[in-house]
C-alpha cells in the first residue's frame, strides 16, 4: 500500500505490481490505488515503454524495464551493495569477515575485512574456496537439493584436509541436513587446522542462493559455546546482505 497523496509512490507501486498482476482491478487491490488512478499511471508507463498491453485487456512489463535492468546489472557490484552489513558485522564481532559468491562447484571471495586480532586469516579477495569443508560453502550446499549436492561431489574430490574434514558423500548430506535446521554452517577446523568459521547463505533478487558470508578466527579464540552465541549475528547479517542484493523480503531458508 502507498501513502495517500504521493503520486511518485503510487506510480512506483503500480510499476512494481505489474510484475505479478495484469488486470487494473488486481493492480488496484494490490497497491491500494484507485482504479482510475491506476489506469492513468498505466497509460503513462505504456508511453514511456515501462508497460505494454497484453492484448487481453491487461498490462505487462514493457521492454524499457529490461533495458534499464541490463544497464543497472552491468554496474551492479554485490560487494559494494553488501558493504554496510559486512562492516556492521565486523564491528560487532571483531573477527575477520568474508563474503564469497558461488562460482560453479566452488566459491570465490569478493570481500574480506580483516579482524582486530594480532594475526591474519590466510584468505584474500579472488581466492577460491571449496564448498564441502568451509562455512560459506556448506551454507551454500545446504540450500541445494541432495541430487545437486551429489552431482557436485561426483565432479569434485572430497579431499581430507584436516582430521575434521567430511569426506563421505552421505556423511556430508547428513551434515547439511543439520545445517538447514540450524540456519548456519560451521567450519570446525575442517579446511585449515586451527581455524574456526561460522557462515550463512546469501540470496539474490530471485531468491536463489548466491553465496554466503562468514566470520573466521583461530579456534582458540572462538569456542563452541561462543560460536553458538555468535551464530544469530551471522544469520541476521546474511539476511541484511540478501535484502541489499534485492532478495524477496519474504525469503525463507530451506
Amino acid at each position: 500500500m502507498v501513502r495517500e497523496g504521493s503520486s511518485i509512490d503510487k506510480a512506483l507501486a503500480v510499476l512494481e505490481a505489474i510484475a505479478e498482476h495484469h488486470r487494473i482491478t488486481d493492480i488496484a487491490a494490490a497497491t491500494g490505488v484507485s482504479k482510475s488512478t491506476v489506469h492513468r499511471i498505466l497509460q503513462s508507463l505504456v508511453e514511456w515503454g515501462f508497460a505494454r498491453t497484453d492484448g487481453n485487456g491487461g498490462y505487462e512489463p514493457g521492454p524499457r524495464i529490461l533495458t534499464l535492468a541490463g544497464r543497472v546489472m552491468s554496474r551492479f557490484d554485490p560487494a559494494r551493495q553488501a558493504a554496510g552489513a559486512l562492516r556492521a558485522l565486523h564491528e560487532r564481532t571483531g573477527f575477520t569477515t568474508h563474503f564469497a559468491i558461488r562460482s560453479g562447484d566452488e566459491a570465490v571471495y569478493v570481500e574480506k575485512l580483516e579482524g582486530r586480532r594480532p594475526y591474519q586469516m590466510p584468505s584474500r579477495v579472488g581466492m577460491s574456496l571449496r564448498l564441502y569443508c568451509t562455512a560459506i560453502g556448506k551454507a551454500v550446499l545446504a540450500q541445494l537439493d541432495d541430487d545437486e549436492v551429489r552431482a557436485i561431489c561426483a565432479r569434485t574430490e572430497l579431499v581430507r584436509l584436516t582430521p575434521n574434514t567430511i569426506t563421505g558423500e552421505e556423511d556430508l548430506l547428513a551434515h547439511l541436513s543439520r545445517v538447514r535446521a540450524l540456519g548456519y554452517a560451521v567450519d570446525d577446523e575442517e579446511n585449515v587446522p586451527g581455524i574456526r568459521c561460522v557462515g550463512a547463505a546469501v540470496f539474490d533478487h530471485t531468491g536463489q542462493v548466491l553465496g554466503g558470508i562468514s566470520i573466521s578466527t583461530l579456534a582458540m579464540d572462538l569456542d563452541r559455546e561462543a560460536l553458538s552465541e555468535l551464530a544469530p549475528e551471522i544469520v541476521s547479517a546474511a539476511r541484511e546482505v540478501s535484502l541489499a542484493l534485492g532478495a524477496p523480503t519474504t525469503l525463507t531458508l530451506r
